[in-house]
């Protein structure tokens, strides 16, 4: 197995050579939350930079009682007698960080776009989570969202579940528990980058062992251990780790798309190879030299810009929603 890994794109080399070989570990988890969690001030900024965003906060309740919180983001002038779809947003952080502003410029341009709503979550984080309570606390907002449609101005025939990284494979564990649950319908899953497999030993998963890179393989250990606990080597849910189903048949029109120079590579390829073998929808990009999150951490690259317009253009095919911009 190789361990040479792909040339990064030249537009993208600047900022990945500025990154130290970072390590995770649960004395560093707290700071480095710090320093993932959006400000106030940037959220602010991202919801005003040249659009009128109605916003909402709101709540629901995980069955042990505690709150999930989740924010309703609706375009301009939306007539709820006209219903529009509704993108359901996980955010990443390896599971382990972030919050539910986290990655929201992604979904912010299709409501500018597309014009659908978008609901973010706050799920709760490994370690002090674990198991299935993240994608639980998911599917509990996401049958909030297809119980109030009505009253949001969604169509629930045109809900999508996406999310990047560690939101993305939420976001495919979210769409397998809605499936074998039988409710919500799900009109369509978009997976950025996302962390699928809690083996992680593909082949890029080594490529990428360590750093210099902004998710390794080590990183990715750290992440999968926080939300399994020890000893978790058969008793692995596949709605935690989705690529551990045996059974991808009957899942909605899937978007898939990842650098080639990343950890998350083979697994994201694998599964929309075995989405097509079951017979099912997706459609898969791998972008060269693009490194993990290349699109969100440098949006002016080119390689950025055609993974993002792509992405969109997508969504807007797959929802038969015209371009609102």
């Amino acid at each position: 197995m190789t361990t040479t890994r792909p040339e990064i794109d030249p537009e993208l080399r600047p900022l990945l050579d500025l990154l130290p070989a970072a390590t995770l570990t649960t004395g560093t988890l707290p700071q480095v939350r710090d320093l993932a969690a959006p400000t106030a001030e940037s959220v602010e900024s991202l919801l005003t930079a040249g659009r009128t965003v109605g916003r909402r906060d709101v709540g629901v309740t995980a069955p042990d009682g505690t709150p999930v919180p989740l924010t309703v983001l609706s375009p301009p002038g939306l007539d709820r007698s006209t219903p529009v779809p509704c993108v359901f947003w996980v955010h990443g952080g390896g599971m382990v960080m972030g919050d539910r502003f986290s990655n929201i410029d992604i979904p912010l341009e299709w409501l500018d776009q597309l014009g659908v709503v978008v609901v973010t979550v706050d799920y709760r984080l490994a370690p002090e989570a674990t198991g299935t309570t993240l994608v639980e606390d998911c599917y509990r907002g996401l049958t909030w969202v297809a119980e109030h449609a009505a009253d949001l101005g969604v169509d629930p025939a045109r809900l999508v579940v996406a999310g990047t990284s560690a939101g993305g494979g939420l976001a495919a564990g979210l769409a397998l528990l809605a499936r074998d649950r039988g409710t919500p319908a799900v009109a369509a899953q978009v997976l950025v980058c996302p962390m699928l497999d809690h083996r992680n030993d593909s082949g890029s998963s080594h490529q990428f062992a360590a750093g210099p890179a902004t998710w390794s393989r080590a990183m990715n250990a750290f992440g999968w251990q926080a939300v399994l606990g020890e000893g978790h080597a058969t008793e692995v849910s596949q709605y935690v780790s989705p690529a551990r189903a045996d059974d991808l048949s009957g899942l909605p029109p899937t978007y898939v798309d990842v650098g080639s120079a990343e950890v998350f590579r083979d697994e994201d390829v694998s599964y929309a190879s075995r989405i097509w073998a079951a017979g099912g929808h997706a459609e898969l990009h791998v972008w060269a030299g693009g490194f993990h999150g290349f699109d969100a951490l440098v949006p002016g690259a080119r390689v950025s810009a055609a993974a993002r317009r792509t992405r969109t253009e997508w969504l807007g095919r797959v929802l038969g929603t015209r371009n609102a911009s």
